[in-house]
């Protein structure tokens, strides 16, 4: 997982917002698809793809906060 220490975390945070509330109107996909998730509807696969695709930044960046709160973590460039 060091890959994922390696993006910057301003470029990872820009991404993640941009993608997650893309499109800006009338409503965000990705909050879209997750209340189609929770009614039962997320059935057909290109609703499906728009999920994974605009879940994809926002997790990453989840997982890099995760990461780096993680103990005996080094911070990146150090020995």
């Amino acid at each position: 997982m060091q890959w994922l220490d390696r993006i910057p975390l301003t470029a990872l945070v820009i991404a993640a917002i941009a993608l997650g509330l893309a499109p800006f109107t009338p409503e965000p996909h990705l909050w879209q698809k997750l209340k189609m998730l929770a009614n039962g509807t997320l059935a057909r696969p290109i609703d499906i793809f728009d999920l994974i695709m605009h879940a994809s930044l926002p997790l990453l960046l989840a997982a890099r906060l995760i990461r780096m709160t993680l103990p005996g973590k080094k911070p990146p460039g150090s020995a």
